[in-house]
């Protein structure tokens, strides 16, 4: 028989019921185990961590997926651009002044402060040599316009010897032609002429000579004037004297500086601003100045001139601006602020320059809100104001709002509500 169909065979009646036993065994030691773990207090504080946490990252999800609040920019109407420009007061013709020659300084006739006109005496050296240099040129002149007429009677006088030679020669060529004298008179005058020529040729010469004696003798005693025009310094146009280098008794050399002039009303300021600002900077443009000393007072003035160098060590760029209502007492070297206005703008969107990412002076990203969420965009700018905002003039799409401050929480996609800053 079979063993599987017989009941009475202990193999396959038995496997069943075995296999039933265990499994009730095995969950009852589970059902133990877990009621025994449930009793554990380690046990109670894993679920509770694991419930913390998820209860802290589901808050988290929520938090950081809520609609944002965002300031951002408005568009400005009539906008100046300046830019700054940290400088001095100069003058545009300044000369350091003194003599051509060396000597004693005898006389000072102007100081410090005071206002000269052009050609004005202002010092005066030892001129007692000199006067006699001139004295002497002056006698040495009058020796040769001695020799000049004493070459010009010695002239006349062999011109008319000439004159007689020849006639005296003419008579005897002819009698001697007729036999009534003899040859060698006739010779005799032929040479006679013939020498009186040659004197002739010779007070002729004396004669140029002596007058290239007085024209030499006129460019000396013009140059010992001239040296001794130069003994007296005077002003070489309308200055204000602002400083005074030497004392009476002084001995100079040539060359040596005796005043500091300025021109009369050559006044202007000496701006130097960054390189990097200086690009829209051109000649004619308003200035706005305050000088240190007046702080209370505001002065204007134009661009005249832009430097064609820049200083390679601080890299700026010197700007020289014209004042239009000086104050009446100028001081050299006072330190001045300067702000120019390069553009003015009729509308504009300005953003604060920490607002951008990544900007190198002609685009960076910026953030904004389109359709009531974040975006990050690239833009262009144009130009920088004097309190660090930059103008954005390409690469906004319409309806965008640019975000004025980047905050935490900035993410491409989450939902934002702005907030409109307005400009002060």
């Amino acid at each position: 028989m079979d063993s599987h169909s017989n009941p009475g065979m202990p193999g396959a009646g038995m496997s069943r019921p075995a296999t039933t036993m265990n499994s009730a065994v095995e969950a009852n030691a589970r059902q133990s185990w877990l009621t025994g773990a449930l009793r554990k207090p380690w046990f109670k504080a894993a679920v509770a961590a694991i419930f913390i946490l998820g209860a802290i990252a589901a808050a988290a999800f929520i938090y950081t997926n809520r609609p944002i609040t965002v300031r951002v920019v408005s568009i400005e109407e009539n906008l100046s651009v300046r830019v700054f420009g940290l400088g001095t007061v100069e003058a545009r013709v300044v000369s350091k002044i003194g003599f051509e020659v060396g000597a004693t300084l005898v006389e000072l006739k102007a100081d410090h402060g005071d206002r000269v006109a052009k050609g004005q005496a202002l010092a005066r050296l030892n001129i007692g040599e000199q006067e006699a240099k001139v004295a002497k040129a002056r006698a040495a002149l009058l020796i040769v316009e001695a020799s000049i007429k004493k070459a010009n009677a010695n002239l006349d006088k062999t011109q008319a010897v000439l004159a007689q030679k020849q006639t005296t020669n003419q008579r005897k060529q002819a009698l001697a032609d007729r036999d009534v004298v003899s040859q060698q008179a006739a010779e005799e005058a032929v040479r006679d002429e013939a020498v009186a020529i040659a004197d002739v040729a010779i007070a002729q010469s004396e004669a140029e000579t002596a007058k290239a004696q007085r024209i030499d003798g006129q460019a000396q005693l013009q140059f010992e004037e001239i040296m001794l025009q130069h003994r007296t310094l005077v002003a070489p146009y309308d200055a204000l004297i602002i400083e005074r280098h030497k004392e009476p008794g002084a001995v100079i050399k040539a060359g040596d500086p005796i005043f500091t002039l300025i021109a009369a009303d050559s006044y202007w300021g000496l701006a130097y601003v960054d390189e990097a600002r200086a690009g829209f900077i051109e000649e004619g443009q308003r200035v706005d100045a305050r000088l240190r000393s007046r702080p209370q007072d505001a002065f204007t003035g134009r661009v005249v001139r832009i430097g064609l160098e820049s200083d390679r060590a601080s890299e700026e760029r010197r700007v020289f601006i014209k004042g239009d209502n000086p104050p009446p007492q100028i001081y050299l070297g006072e330190q001045a602020e300067f702000w120019i206005s390069v553009a003015q703008l009729d509308k504009a969107l300005l953003v604060p320059e920490d607002a951008v990412q990544g900007y190198n002076g002609r685009e960076g990203r910026v953030w904004t809100v389109e359709s009531g969420h974040l975006q990050r965009r690239l833009v262009k700018f144009r130009h920088r104001t004097e309190d660090a905002r930059l103008e954005i003039v390409e690469g906004l799409p319409v309806g965008a709002r640019v975000v004025s401050r980047i905050e935490n929480g900035l993410r491409e996609g989450r939902s934002a509500n702005v907030v409109e800053v307005k400009t002060k």
